[in-house]
């Protein structure tokens, strides 16, 4: 991943505090519809992770459904990997 890419993880304060990607922003599933405009300022595309990738799969849909350019990266334990495999 690229520095042009903004990840969100949509899981509790609580979990998030638990252990997170580097630079992963923190706003939780029931408070994505509510951000929305923030999000929509925020550098895109936007990745969303979770613990498992299921309450990110539903933040990926309803913000895709709003024009916001996104994915769905799954677990943060996954996005993580990911940003680390790209670093070699």
């Amino acid at each position: 991943m690229n520095n042009q890419k903004t990840i969100i993880d949509v899981r509790t304060p609580g979990e998030f505090m638990g252990g997170s990607v580097a630079g992963s922003i923190n706003i939780p599933l029931n408070e994505i519809e509510n951000r929305l405009e923030e999000i929509k300022l925020m550098p895109q595309p936007v990745v969303l992770c979770c613990a498992s990738g299921n309450r990110s799969g539903q933040a990926t849909a309803y913000l895709r459904s709003q024009g916001v350019e996104c994915e769905n990266g799954g677990s943060w334990f996954d996005v993580n990997y990911m940003i680390h495999e790209n670093d070699n």
